[in-house]
């Protein structure tokens, strides 16, 4: 039987990339408990292992995923405005609504009077701020103070800017072309690959050169799943090469090759796994995406049991922060999310109208006599 190649299972709706998506942010939630209940410098799940964190390993398949889709995306959407308008519609609204019940919540958290809290220039900053997603603040006024880990309320939302600039990058290189040419994108992901590697010897603390540290790490499974998107005419997916691939990561153990090896294992079995493993996993489709809710609510729900339950261990972090994240979550993706997506046509539709109307207007301008 000949191995199906990605394109053929691209063409298809019965995957488990949902269900990809929720296990990865649930692996996030797990490695943050570690941090969150017995503070900063407490190792998490896999990283003596792996120099990577059970966390990062999800950050990764997330932004492998990320890049297949995000390819295929630009590449059927009916114009770069509707491309556009899809990415801010996915990030932006959800993101938007976490912050303003972060921001109430603290109003009853914070030790400060609320007056203070209130008019703080932090308090005022926090929604305006995150949502630019540069200048990204942390904490709040008066709020998690002594708390293990301190009074970071979403330390999770560090990743979204990197997301943003990898979007940027893709869109730029579409509108160029070089997304429909494999060998000029398979040059490209040759710089992310060298990047990423002189970034494994690179650890700046902080600034410019700490920000450029973090897209390589990032920009790398997210070329990742480019690649696998511009190659899927001739990508086999199938479980034997994902299996030579972690055996070639059982032996570069211990050295400087781990965590590239790792990096293009896990972006090829998310893969082979999203796409080629049906069966039963495919009824997870009819729950909906939870995952961007489940990242963007886990850390100050888990934070916020620590407050109020001070000693709890990991597990129990865990354990009690689930269902109740997943109940944001699917508020989140069901009167939030769901709702703004449905609004990505119709924005494209009136956007492209009000540009073609004022093309025709300049039109016209130009043609008077003057």
């Amino acid at each position: 039987m000949p191995r199906p190649v990605l394109a053929e299972l691209l063409a298809g709706r019965d995957n488990n990339l949902n269900l990809i998506r929720v296990l990865a942010a649930c692996a996030v939630l797990v490695s943050h408990a570690f941090p969150i209940a017995l503070g900063s410098g407490s190792v998490e799940p896999l990283e003596p292992q792996t120099g990577l964190s059970l966390g990062g390993h999800a950050v990764a398949v997330f932004f492998v995923l990320s890049g297949l889709l995000i390819a295929r995306s630009f590449d059927r959407a009916s114009s770069h405005w509707r491309f556009a308008i899809a990415r801010v519609m996915r990030l932006f609204p959800g993101l938007a609504i976490v912050l303003v019940l972060t921001v109430m919540a603290g109003a009853m958290l914070t030790t400060r009077t609320l007056p203070d809290y209130l008019t703080d220039p932090a308090t005022l900053l926090y929604v305006p701020g995150n949502l630019s997603l540069y200048f990204l603040q942390f904490s709040l006024p008066g709020v998690f103070e002594d708390n293990p880990m301190g009074p970071a309320i979403n330390g999770s939302l560090w990743t979204l800017f990197y997301e943003v600039v990898c979007y940027f990058g893709l869109f730029a290189l579409g509108v160029l072309g070089l997304l429909r040419s494999r060998a000029a994108f398979t040059l490209v992901f040759a710089g992310l690959a060298a990047a990423f590697l002189v970034s494994l010897g690179w650890a700046p603390a902080s600034g410019l050169a700490y920000r450029l540290d973090m897209l390589a790490h990032l920009a790398f499974p997210f070329g990742l799943g480019v690649l696998a998107y511009v190659w899927r005419d001739r990508l086999p997916v199938d479980i034997r090469i994902a299996v030579v691939l972690w055996l070639l990561v059982a032996l570069v153990m211990k050295t400087a090759a781990l965590l590239p090896m790792i990096m293009v294992a896990v972006g090829y079995s998310t893969i082979w796994f999203g796409f080629a493993v049906k069966g039963p996993l495919l009824v997870y489709n009819r729950v909906g995406d939870y995952s961007y809710g489940l990242y963007i609510y886990a850390f100050p729900v888990q934070q916020g049991l620590v407050h109020f339950l001070p000693g709890m261990t990991p597990a129990a972090n865990i354990l009690a922060a689930l269902p109740i994240t997943l109940t944001l979550a699917a508020f989140s993706w069901l009167i939030v999310e769901r709702r703004a997506l449905d609004k990505v046509d119709p924005l494209a539709v009136r956007l492209g109208a009000l540009l073609s109307g004022r093309a025709r207007y300049s039109a016209e301008v130009t043609r008077q006599p003057r």
